[in-house]
């Protein structure tokens, strides 16, 4: 008698797909009211420590190098759970799985305050990533199960809203509560709406059952290879700029490992029968153009909230609480924007609003390139005014055009990737963001350093002049005064000419982005309006 393996046994019977929402009620609403808000919470802290390492270092007794893995640990196991979650939601029921993600996320974010060690911290940092990295998608695919069309677009402005908001005042609020309070309350602030969060979730979500002939031929393979990959590329893109690339070996070998696992993952989830993760929503164009898009957001979205924050803490020397306030601008823009967005994202042809956003998300970087040590909150006004408003104008018709096209059935495992592209390409864009600042730094500083050579008159004149203005103050170290003020001014002009590049860089990626619009097509949205029978 020959063995039966897993790959034997014939895939189940798609359940059939739940009729579209027609008639909205008001316990539904609360509950994704509540499921929104878990997904801000899960998003937010992403970046809420961005802010506040250097008091949590201080806290745990890390090191430089040791304190870096309590971003980067989160953003590994959330990359991991997000292409998942859209197997669990079909396995669980979005309410099961919604319900014991945020339970989850906050017992972490409890034993996140309480660590004593950089150790514990990054083991619950883990886990709250991983777990928390559940609510993202759900909400996203619930969006488009439980609203009828004609309510889908102002809560397509909602999610899009947070989606784009958690990130920009993550830095801000941590700032605060740690200036304020301590870096615990950083993870203690979840505890309250976590539990309140799940409660009702529990209550008033219920628009699917599970499905547990999921279980049948799960696919562990799968998982584990899907787990190797994404979380050795995320590592490598995170860590890779600040150890030198390809100089370091643990960069090396874990290149070596996403290439073999990414490779073998591909394989498997197009040969088995049961795939972990099922990739035939990319067989749609405008779902697998919304997601490149997705990847192209991710990197001006979570480019920027790294890139002005570190302008302004290097260059100009605001402390936390300074950065947020302004900083503030964008969150207001994106606001005050959204609602614009969602109404000309359901009435006008979505690759049209599209463009849009890249035009202000473009203008709003190159706009940026003259960039001096000066620029303060009055220069940095329009510039943040315009990617507030460009970012609510690409992420709400990109989530239409990506998963608005797509048979209902098909809806969960798509957000899944979706907002995995979106994760992925803010972490590429971090990498490359801080690769350029390693190279230019370099090349401008030697550059500079050949310009301000003390033979020169200018310079000779401009250090017998700064010397002649100390010896008053340091009559015994004037001279070397003079110096130290000159190597001043060129460390704060080599930063501002690379923030400079970073810009233009930026914007040019969203100008290209722009290019490729004419060769979307137009989509007919639909959804969870029926279950793919067109």
């Amino acid at each position: 008698m020959t063995a039966t393996t897993a790959d034997d046994i014939p895939a189940p019977p798609a359940p059939p797909a739940p009729p579209a929402a027609q008639k909205l009620s008001a316990r539904t609403l609360v509950g994704f009211v509540a499921m929104v808000f878990g997904m801000f919470m899960a998003i937010l802290d992403i970046q809420i420590v961005a802010s506040s390492l250097t008091q949590i270092q201080a806290g745990v007794a890390a090191s430089a190098d040791e304190i870096v893995w309590v971003q980067t640990s989160y953003l590994i196991a959330e990359v991991v759970m997000i292409p998942l979650s859209g197997y669990l939601s079909r396995l669980l029921s979005t309410r099961v799985l919604f319900t014991v993600s945020a339970l989850g996320f906050t017992a972490m974010s409890f034993l996140c305050a309480q660590s004593s060690s950089i150790d514990e911290l990054v083991l619950w940092r883990t886990l709250q990533g991983f777990i928390g990295g559940g609510m993202i998608p759900t909400v996203f695919a619930t969006s488009f199960m439980a609203f009828p069309p004609s309510k889908r677009a102002p809560v397509t402005v909602v999610i899009g809203l947070v989606a784009t908001l958690g990130p920009t005042i993550g830095p801000t609020l941590g700032g605060y509560l740690t200036e304020q309070f301590s870096w615990h309350w950083l993870f203690l602030i979840n505890l309250v709406p976590g539990l309140l969060v799940a409660a009702t979730v529990w209550r008033c979500i219920d628009i699917d059952k599970p499905d547990w002939s999921l279980l049948k031929g799960i696919d562990i393979i799968g998982m584990v290879l899907m787990a190797l990959f994404l979380g050795s590329l995320e590592y490598v893109i995170e860590e890779g700029a600040r150890n030198q690339w390809f100089e370091d070996e643990h960069i090396v070998r874990f290149s070596i490992l996403a290439g073999v696992s990414g490779v073998l993952f591909l394989w498997r989830v197009l040969t088995y029968r049961q795939p972990i993760v099922d990739l035939r929503a990319l067989r749609n164009f405008n779902f697998a153009m919304g997601s490149v898009y997705g990847f192209i957001i991710g990197i001006g979205l979570y480019g920027s909230v790294y890139v002005l924050p570190l302008f302004l803490g290097q260059v100009r020397g605001l402390n936390a609480q300074q950065i947020g306030a302004t900083m503030f601008v964008t969150g207001v823009c994106q606001f005050l924007s959204s609602p614009i967005a969602g109404v000309l994202s359901s009435k006008v042809d979505v690759r049209k609003v599209l463009a849009v956003g890249f035009i202000l998300l473009a203008t709003s970087f190159l706009i940026s390139t003259p960039v001096t040590a000066d620029w303060g909150f009055d220069q940095w006004f329009l510039p943040q005014v315009l990617r507030g408003a460009g970012l609510m104008f690409c992420i709400i018709p990109i989530t239409s055009l990506a998963l608005g096209t797509l048979p209902m059935e098909e809806v969960k495992n798509a957000s899944g990737l979706f907002n995995l592209m979106r994760n992925l390409g803010g972490a590429f864009g971090l990498a490359g963001i801080n690769t350029v600042i390693t190279e230019r730094t370099a090349l401008h500083s030697q550059r500079l350093a050949e310009w301000l050579d003390p033979s020169r008159p200018e310079v000779a004149g401009f250090l017998e002049a700064m010397q002649a203005r100390l010896s008053a103050t340091l009559p015994g170290d004037a001279e070397l005064g003079a110096v130290r003020t000159l190597a001043g001014i060129l460390r704060a002009q080599t930063t501002v000419m690379v923030f400079a590049d970073v810009f233009l860089l930026m914007g040019m990626v969203f100008v290209l982005a722009l290019a490729t619009l004419p060769f979307v097509k137009r989509p007919v949205l639909r959804g969870a309006t029926d279950s793919g029978a067109h």
